[in-house]
């Protein structure tokens, strides 16, 4: 019979373990579920034959937490939960978050502000001679010298700050379960793809690339820009190199990227026997909100070959798109009807991007992603093929299993790959069934300049899915919407282009709730250009609007109809000199 992983000393008793092979601690609730990374990794190292136990959210103010579990005999690994700590505690504009959806009850303020730091150096403190691991997407995006916005200042690695061995980088499966393997045989923890460790020279490395220092990067902003774009160039896991960067007198080493899982691979991860649950002990804590919204979800597919400028997504799950198998999924979903309060609705299947399921490149597995083309941009590469023939397939043979009534699709979509005719079918179908009321579609901005800094699609092609969706909609005799993301305060774009973009909006009567205001994430591109006022990769100048008065003001240009934006929009119309427009705006 399946049961959570251990979280307590009676726990331990239960399963009659003395000790623990490996402890998991997390920044999340604990939620045995495949969308939730410690999970995953929990999963994957028991049925690797590991005991493994997990401390969700511990108290970092007292040793009590860290060490109620004992000392495991192979390594803590820690990570900040599915989101990093600065973005779960922070908005924008440095405002404590009120709530967080990966807390019990969205209670805010039970992680710390950096996180793996902060519980790194408490199990350093209980355990001065045990081995840590640190990952997760706030580990695996801080493994260099990289811009801090929440202190405006470059931080050095955070394998150094956290004081643990080894930090793995990107979706860590295969990672964890070799470095549980040579802790267990006490092998070194060294040239293992898709990790980073520090060490004090360069002996045992073979061929590497060296970035610019830490101090350098701090000094120079040229040099910061030189170093993102010899780290950018080496994402690939065919043609990555090693690549070393001098903090102090120590190297911070990072091996080349871990290949990504084969198909098969990938979907036993999500077969594992997961309670499919949060844990018990947060009954009566008020659930955790962010289960909800995945517990009937399935992820299809890994990775994403889009490279948005401001998007993690490259560093973390790379450009090589992954897809679970058809009868994979179908398993999975088979064991969601099996729970008593599935109600016949599968949320979603998808993934970063929903219509890139089975989307494949006969060089992805031989030669990895293209070094000097990218997959998407300026258009669709002629290598690429999409996969929607067999994601109707799969669509329809979800609906035939026994309970399910609705497949919905709740991931966003790449609107860009939905305007020519071999995609009108596909459109169709998933407007007539798989659609709940709304697809949700990323245009972002609408002045070019803008769009090409944030490497988007053209305004044109989004203008042009428009009206494909209408027609499908029409077609299938549906009442259909669009739910529009958009971005504010992204590098390039000016008050004026905020200003263009409102009466744009106002034009087509788009009044959009889904606007994110920009967050210069270490270790994307947008982030570097933010930092520096270049693009790395062409050393071209580009306008960033850093100030926190004039980014609220694009902000409130964008959401021009909610009546708290009335001053600053009217106090952004006069500093353009454009007062004679307010009539548009109703100020």
């Amino acid at each position: 019979m399946n049961s959570f992983l251990p979280t307590s000393k009676a726990d331990l008793k239960k399963t009659n373990w003395e000790s623990l092979d490996i402890i998991l601690i997390s920044g999340d609730a604990y939620v045995d579920h495949p969308s939730y990374g410690t999970s995953v990794i929990g999963r994957v190292l028991e049925n690797s034959g590991y005991k493994v136990g997990i401390i969700a959210q511990p108290n970092w103010r007292k040793p009590d937490d860290f060490v109620r579990l004992g000392k495991p005999r192979l390594f803590f690994g820690i990570s900040a939960g599915n989101l990093d700590s600065m973005v779960a505690n922070y908005t924008t504009n440095m405002h404590r978050r009120r709530s967080d959806d990966y807390s019990p009850g969205t209670k805010p303020n039970l992680r710390p502000d950096r996180a793996v730091i902060v519980y790194a150096n408490m199990v350093r403190k209980a355990y001065s001679d045990t081995c840590i691991v640190i990952g997760g997407i706030e580990a695996s995006l801080r493994r260099f010298a990289h811009y801090d916005f929440w202190e405006n200042r470059v931080r050095g690695s955070i394998l150094l700050d956290s004081r643990a061995n080894i930090l793995v980088y990107g979706m860590a499966e295969k990672q964890i379960v070799e470095i549980a393997r040579r802790r267990r045989k006490n092998l070194p923890l060294t040239n293992i793809p898709g990790t980073t460790i520090a060490q004090k020279d360069t002996s045992g490395l073979g061929e590497y690339l060296e970035l610019p220092s830490c101090e350098e990067t701090k000094a120079d902003r040229d040099k910061f820009n030189e170093a993102f774009r010899i780290f950018y160039r080496n994402q690939d896991p065919f043609r990555g190199k090693t690549l070393i960067q001098r903090h102090s007198g120590r190297l911070i080493v990072q091996f080349p990227p871990a290949p990504p899982l084969a198909q098969e691979e990938l979907g036993k991860i999500f077969e594992l026997p997961y309670m499919r649950a949060p844990h018990p002990d947060y009954n009566t804590q008020g659930g955790v909100s962010g289960f909800e919204t995945v517990r009937f979800s399935i992820i299809s597919n890994r990775g994403c070959c889009g490279e948005c400028n401001f998007c993690s997504l490259y560093a973390h799950q790379g450009r090589i798109v992954t897809s679970r198998s058809k009868e994979s999924i179908l398993r999975e979903v088979l064991l969601l009807t099996r729970q008593k309060n599935f109600r016949g609705t599968i949320t979603d299947v998808g993934g970063p991007t929903a219509n890139l399921y089975y989307s494949r490149c006969g060089r992805w597995n031989r030669e990895g992603a293209c070094a000097h083309k990218q997959c998407l941009m300026p258009k669709q590469c002629p290598h690429l093929k999409l996969g929607y023939r067999e994601s109707l397939e799969l669509y329809k043979a979800l609906l035939a299993l026994p309970k399910v009534k609705h497949v919905f699709i709740e991931s966003g979509f790449r609107y860009d790959l939905l305007t020519d005719e071999t995609a009108e079918n596909y459109l169709k179908n998933i407007c007539a069934s798989h659609i709940s009321g709304q697809m949700k579609v990323a245009p972002e901005h609408n002045v070019e300049k803008v769009l090409k800094v944030m490497n988007k699609p053209a305004l044109a092609s989004y203008e042009k899915f428009v009206e494909k969706y209408r027609a499908a909609s029409a077609e299938v005799k549906k009442e259909l919407y669009l739910v529009n993301y958009f971005i504010s305060g992204h590098p390039g774009t000016t008050l004026q282009d905020a200003l263009d973009l409102a009466l744009y909006l106002i034009r087509k009567k788009i009044r959009p709730q889904q606007i994110q205001d920009f967050i210069p994430l270490p270790l994307t591109l947008s982030g570097c250009i933010f930092y520096t006022g270049k693009d790395p990769l062409t050393s071209q100048i580009i306008y960033v609007p850093r100030a926190q008065k004039e980014r609220k003001m694009q902000r409130a240009l964008i959401q021009y109809f909610n009546p708290k934006n009335k001053r600053l929009v009217l106090e952004a119309l006069k500093i353009l000199k454009k007062v004679h427009l307010r009539g548009q705006f109703h100020v």
